[in-house]
């Protein structure tokens, strides 16, 4: 079993060029509203997967919205487990196996696929898509199963975008999630992982 750490945040690269803002806002709000015990046990239940990289770095593989809003929100640490180390490899074969093993998806706001190269330093240079979000909310209101498919919400992100407009308020989200919904359970949707059919829900 991976023995649990304490990390600086700071210390943390991304694997992602994006996060949905709205998202890691909420769980920013979330953190903050526990007290230091509660938030200590709720950080140690929820460990960062990371994989120890070239120059005795370390590389986020999930958990990216929680790392930012940690970020965000003024907090020094969390806690992380090592997934594996490759940090024995040059950086050009480290970014080769991450993709292969699926450990990193350099894709943009815009759900192209970019080089490694623009994935940012640090997790506070994380760009917003808010179409992520928008995946996200969708799933946790039922729109879709948890799957251990990597980047699902990437693939529902792409689904929702030329579908669904998220206007600039809240309020223009909210709606859009609504919309979302009921497209997450359309035939359309069938081959995305999670896909549950209305009677489902």
């Amino acid at each position: 079993m991976a023995e649990l750490h304490e990390c600086e945040i700071a210390r943390l690269r991304p694997t992602q060029i994006t996060v949905g803002m709205i998202e890691v806002e909420d769980k920013r709000k979330h953190l903050d509203a526990m007290g230091h015990r509660e938030r200590k046990d709720f950080l140690e239940a929820r460990p960062i997967p990371a994989v120890s990289g070239p120059g005795d770095k370390l590389y986020i593989t999930d958990h990216h919205h929680l790392a930012r809003a940690l970020s965000d929100g003024g907090y020094d640490s969390g806690y992380f487990l090592i997934e594996a180390d490759l940090s024995s490899l040059a950086l050009e074969a480290f970014w080769k196996t991450m993709q292969e093993q699926r450990w990193a998806h350099p894709i943009d706001a815009s759900g192209q696929r970019q080089s490694t190269d623009d994935i940012p330093h640090h997790v506070d240079k994380l760009v917003d898509d808010p179409y992520r979000s928008l995946a996200g909310y969708v799933r946790e209101r039922g729109g879709y199963a948890k799957t251990p498919t990597a980047f699902a919400e990437f693939a529902w992100a792409d689904f929702f975008r030329p579908r669904v407009v998220i206007g600039p308020k809240r309020r223009d989200f909210d709606a859009a999630v609504e919309q979302a919904l009921a497209l997450a359970h359309s035939a359309a949707a069938k081959a995305l992982p999670g896909y549950l059919a209305a009677a489902a829900r």
